[in-house]
């Protein structure tokens, strides 16, 4: 079967990530992204994808900051109050039920009840005519003590990360679960060695 090429939603399934930032009279505003993505395996940058007016790209233009919350599979009801057009003066945190988790590096706050926090500042704006690319550095990265195993590895069966596939009439919740495969990085690698293993071993914690 051929689709239309913009249905790439219908056949590959995207993150639900909350992105909570703070406009600069302090009002607290949260939005659900789906296309966010990590740059590259040594890298400390995020991507996301974002229209151009939006109340969460203001916000970061004008303060430099955000918080992208990876949450669970039991925040899908939280997907929608927090996507609906609320005035810019509204607190969507208070619009949506949902309590905050105080950062530790910048001043806009997380979103308390999330599996894992990347506190992040402005790196560069990537615009064109009809979407804006808004890359982050992470500055602070912090994941909850019960998902999170001493091999590096975030536990999917308990953490249960909210995913979603896109239908011809909207939204279809779901998550991923381990297939019980592994390969090493280093796999990839002549020899069976992966350049950045130094790098994990010397940085595993912040």
């Amino acid at each position: 079967m051929e689709l239309k090429p913009f249905k790439r939603e219908s056949v590959m399934p995207l993150p639900v990530a909350f992105i909570s930032t703070k406009s600069k009279d302090g009002i607290r505003n949260i939005a659900p992204y789906g296309c966010v993505m990590p740059v590259l395996r040594p890298l400390d940058l995020i991507c996301i994808a974002t229209a151009k007016r939006r109340d969460t790209l203001d916000n970061i233009r004008d303060t430099g900051e955000f918080v992208v919350n990876l949450a669970g599979a039991d925040f899908a009801d939280k997907v929608i109050p927090t996507a609906k057009f609320i005035p810019s003066d509204q607190d969507e945190f208070e619009f949506a039920g949902l309590d905050e988790k105080g950062s530790k590096k910048i001043s806009a706050p997380g979103i308390k009840g999330c599996y894992a926090w990347m506190e992040c500042e402005l790196f560069k704006l990537y615009e064109e005519a009809s979407y804006i690319l808004i890359m982050g550095k992470v500055v602070h990265l912090e994941v909850a003590d019960e998902v999170y195993g001493e091999d590096g590895l975030c536990n999917v069966n308990k953490s249960r990360p909210l995913m979603m596939m896109g239908a011809d009439n909207g939204m279809h919740f779901c998550t991923v679960e381990e297939i019980g495969k592994f390969e090493p990085f280093g796999a990839m690698f002549p020899e069976g060695n992966d350049p950045l293993a130094k790098m994990y071993k010397e940085n595993n914690s912040a």
